[in-house]
């Protein structure tokens, strides 16, 4: 968890002396920016006060005080991030967790563990992905039967862990929960279930040369989607489909591509992801086209940004004219490098193909 403090132009000797004596603000923000320290003795005496601050007796800089000893990475934090496991606060226990999976150290996987298995909700929640972040191979088992937590986003978390880890085996423990109850949970379990068919090895093996990926698992397409409308969720269900790649999921992108309900964003990744799978209709593909040139020209800087990134992975002959008349708009004068590795790339795959 984040507090989402603003990038802070605080010093080093200010942020340890409010961490100290300032207010509760000003303690968070003092927590926050002492996880970005880079000089070797600032950051050991940015190590002891953040420790300190593990005992302040407000939840935030806590909080705060655990996300920044997971971003120093030093061990020496580990059996303090330990303790925090059992704070009284969600947030504290949340984030210490979170900083022990960044640590991963091998001796803060058994206190994750007793964490999944015991722990509050919240805590199991997080730990689910912080054992698969320490040691992948020995959090299967403990995810695979977290997957019958009586807590939904449990088992959503252990499903993205699994999903993630890359093991194929989990391929069969999740295909039979792809109808779950809880909208969520099902989502996360479709969007893992998506990444084990592009990412795991056959048969839960070591892919060796010329062995394919395993055929798609369509058992969560329609979790996948129904999500295509989901304005949270519409970003990561497009990506899932991608990783499905078949022609069902290009014919589902496909009509995303002229969905209202669809956020902009993931209309523009719908496009270049269908282009990129090689399954989409002539017709899709042309459809798919215009969607990026003509995001080319939105109105919201971000979408013109990712247009060009989409053109640079998918973008063709048809791409070189609207990318050079975007170079030569007012609107694309803030993208001419991107623009021109764009070009680039585009040149290097037709000189390929030829």
């Amino acid at each position: 968890m984040s507090y989402l403090f603003p990038a802070s132009t605080i010093t080093f000797d200010a942020a340890l002396r409010d961490l100290a004596s300032g207010s509760p603000k000003a303690r968070a923000l003092a927590a926050h920016a002492l996880g970005d320290v880079t000089d070797p003795d600032s950051r050991r005496r940015a190590l002891d006060a953040l420790v300190r601050a593990l005992d302040d007796d407000r939840p935030e800089v806590r909080a705060e005080a655990c996300s920044s000893l997971g971003e120093l990475g030093d061990a020496a934090a580990l059996a303090p991030l330990v303790k925090r496991l059992g704070d009284g606060a969600a947030p504290v226990r949340q984030n210490a967790a979170i900083a022990l999976g960044t640590l991963r150290l091998p001796e803060g996987f058994e206190p994750l563990a007793e964490a999944l298995r015991e722990g509050p909700a919240d805590l199991r929640f997080q730990a689910a992905t912080s054992i698969a972040e320490i040691d992948a191979a020995r959090a299967y088992d403990l995810l695979v039967a977290a997957l019958g937590d009586r807590d939904p986003q449990v088992v959503g978390a252990a499903a993205l862990a699994l999903g993630a880890i890359g093991d194929a085996r989990a391929l069969g423990v999740l295909a039979p929960l792809a109808t779950y109850a809880d909208p969520g949970a099902r989502f996360d379990i479709a969007y893992a279930l998506a990444e084990l068919s592009s990412t795991a090895p056959p048969f839960g093996g070591a892919a060796g040369p010329g062995q394919a990926r395993p055929v798609a698992d369509g058992s969560g397409r329609a979790a996948l989607v129904a999500a295509l409308s989901d304005e949270d969720r519409a970003w990561d269900a497009v990506t899932a489909l991608g990783w499905l790649g078949d022609r069902e999921a290009a014919e589902a992108l496909g009509k995303a591509l002229t969905s209202k309900r669809t956020p902009l964003e993931a209309i523009v990744l719908a496009a270049g992801t269908l282009l990129a799978t090689g399954n989409a209709s002539e017709a899709d593909s042309a459809a798919a086209q215009r969607v990026l040139i003509a995001a080319l020209t939105a109105r919201k800087i971000h979408v013109r940004g990712l247009a060009v990134e989409q053109l640079a992975e998918v973008g063709g002959a048809w791409a070189h004219a609207p990318l050079d008349k975007f170079a030569r708009s007012g609107k694309g004068s803030d993208f001419l490098t991107q623009i021109a590795a764009a070009l680039e790339k585009i040149r290097e795959r037709e000189a390929a193909a030829k």
